[in-house]
């Protein structure tokens, strides 16, 4: 195919072409009164043999100049044999010279509106017609040459783009284009382009084959990628197995904590059946320990099956709320429902009971009873080792304490089985007293009643616990007390006359002393022959009567009497009072 001639090859193409893409030119026959697609100019190119003219116009027209349109018959004859126009003579293409580059007589474009042909001279017309003299011809288009408008033609003032060493070659039919030459890479991209880090082995095993093999060329990265494909399956085989596993293991705890789930939600939690084994043991619950609390202690030692069990048993009991902090003997492998009912047996509680006012001889007592010891045992232990167990700093203040742990055994309830020591038992009352008083300023408040010392302020508090019976008559108790203490108490002297500070003396309990028996004692415990306070508690007050004492009332109460001789205790502000509340007193007694 030469170059943009016009042959039986397809159409020539460059993509520098101006008129590359254009759809101007596609075989049509030109219309009446419509001009060529390509302006009306022939088109000569250089180095194109003139061929007889294969193509058909169809029935198309060529208007003439000046006189509407004249019908031509259909283009058969060759070249040479063109139609004349108006008597004109005029030489067929055939007759032109043709040469090679630059010796054709070029066609004139850019401002030329007439083109000349060789031989001719140009013949001037009239709108009208033909004009007189030698006519012209205004020439028609060729409608096979897209490239009729063209600046210049090919081969003259424009570069040739098919004709360098790097020009792009012309288009060819389908069947003559080669397949494209595969692409030649420097790494193997995988049949995806390109693989996953998860899927993809060490590199260290290609590094071993070389890239260049000069005998094989691509045949060695064949055996590198035939042999690649074998640790690809090896590869995608345990990826496969990876996520078998995590999916597995996914839906596997997904269904057991599911199953855990709704078994603690709504399944019945396992439980033992029936009193036990008939194997005893001895369970500490500790002071605030809840109903969790304990189930987990029982299962520890192996009573219950599980702690459901007993908080749901504990519940269903119209008593499991009274369970309290002790030591149980108890059996191994109850049912939920027995270990509650036994631990709400007073024979199983193998517990030790401080109630409020209680005074420590009788406390020793109870513990040498629980611990199977002999009497006196834990009195013994309580003389010898008081330094070791607990006590504050501002404890045993007077040399005449008759007992240095009385005050500090707090009121609770405390295990006491056999087999535990009695120093175990105390520590823990006095650990939990210490705890109960350091919640307060007892220095400060003692200060603020003009007291000495912390222990002075246990010491009050234990008198209000003694003399008091109810929360209310606690703080009347305790403003009578700060009332007689004062210098200027003219009533009493600042004497307290207590009755239970001689009865702590002798460890009794009486309400009937007689005053020459009280009057002969001389003991630091008798206020009614010492001024001011005992040098210690006479007893261990519980948390009402602590806080009584921290906050008294201010009515100016300085007398009271236990007018019924059990729980009626009635205040007075003057002697005269005090004297009719105690004929009542006599009066209701006998006296």
């Amino acid at each position: 195919m030469t170059e943009y001639g016009r042959g039986p090859g397809s159409e020539p193409w460059h993509p520098e072409d101006p008129l590359f893409g254009d759809g101007g030119w596609g075989g049509q026959q030109a219309h009446a009164g419509q001009q060529s697609p390509y302006g009306g100019q022939p088109q000569h190119y250089p180095e194109q043999p003139q061929q007889p003219y294969q193509g058909d116009w169809g029935d198309g027209g060529q208007a003439a100049f000046g006189q509407g349109q004249q019908q031509y018959p259909p283009y058969e004859q060759p070249y040479g044999q063109q139609p004349q126009y108006a008597d004109q003579t005029q030489p067929q293409y055939g007759q032109q010279p043709q040469d090679q580059y630059g010796h054709q007589p070029q066609h004139q474009y850019g401002d030329q509106t007439q083109q000349h042909y060789a031989g001719h001279t140009p013949q001037p017309y009239d709108n009208n017609g033909w004009a007189a003299g030698a006519q012209t011809y205004a020439p028609y288009p060729d409608p096979t040459d897209p490239y009729g408008q063209q600046q210049a033609g090919y081969g003259g003032e424009q570069p040739d783009f098919y004709n360098t060493p790097d020009a792009y070659p012309p288009p060819e039919p389908p069947s003559r284009r080669a397949p494209e030459p595969e692409p030649r890479v420097d790494w193997d991209p995988g049949p995806d382009q390109g693989e996953h880090a998860f899927f993809a082995a060490g590199g260290d095993d290609r590094d071993d084959v070389d890239d260049t093999d000069e005998d094989g060329g691509r045949g060695g990265r064949g055996e590198r990628r035939g042999h690649g494909g074998k640790d690809k399956k090896k590869r995608n085989g345990c990826a496969c197995l990876v996520v078998v596993l995590v999916f597995g293991g996914g839906i596997g705890g997904v269904g057991y904590f599911g199953y855990q789930f709704y078994q603690n939600r709504f399944g019945v939690a396992p439980d033992f059946a029936g009193n036990g084994s008939g194997a005893t043991v001895t369970v500490e619950i500790p002071d605030g320990a809840g109903g969790y609390d304990i189930g987990r202690r029982l299962k520890e030692l192996g009573v219950v099956k599980s702690v459901d069990a007993f908080v749901a048993a504990q519940q269903q009991n119209p008593e499991g709320k009274k369970i309290q902090a002790g030591a149980y003997l108890l059996k191994k492998e109850m049912s939920a429902a027995s270990a509650v009912q036994m631990m709400l047996d007073p024979k199983s509680q193998n517990n030790v009971m401080v109630t409020p006012g209680q005074r420590n001889i009788r406390i020793y007592k109870a513990i040498d009873e629980k611990l199977g010891l002999s009497s006196g045992a834990t009195r013994k232990v309580a003389e010898k080792e008081y330094k070791s167990l607990g006590l504050p700093r501002w404890a045993n203040s007077n040399s005449q304490i008759k007992d240095p742990l009385e005050g500090f055994l707090y009121p609770g309830t405390y295990p006491a089985a056999k087999g535990m020591k009695p120093e175990s038992v105390l520590k823990s009352m006095v650990g939990r007293a210490t705890t109960a008083y350091g919640r307060y300023d007892l220095a400060a408040k003692a200060k603020s009643f003009d007291l000495k010392n912390p222990l002075e302020l246990i010491t009050v508090a234990s008198l209000v616990q003694a003399e008091g019976k109810t929360d209310d008559d606690f703080r009347k108790m305790a403003e009578v007390v700060y009332n007689r203490l004062k210098p200027d108490n003219t009533e009493t002297n600042r004497k307290l006359q207590f009755d239970s500070t001689f009865n702590y003396l002798k460890n009794e309990s009486n309400i009937h002393i007689s005053e020459s028996e009280i009057n002969t004692n001389k003991d630091p415990y008798n206020t009614y022959t010492n001024v001011g306070l005992p040098p210690g508690p006479i007893g261990n007050p519980g948390e009402d009567a602590l806080k009584a004492t921290m906050n008294p009332t201010s009515d100016g109460w300085i007398y009271f009497v236990a007018t019924d001789g059990k729980s009626l205790t009635e205040f007075a502000r003057t002697l005269a009072e005090f004297n009719q509340l105690k004929e009542k007193f006599n009066a209701n007694s006998g006296n």
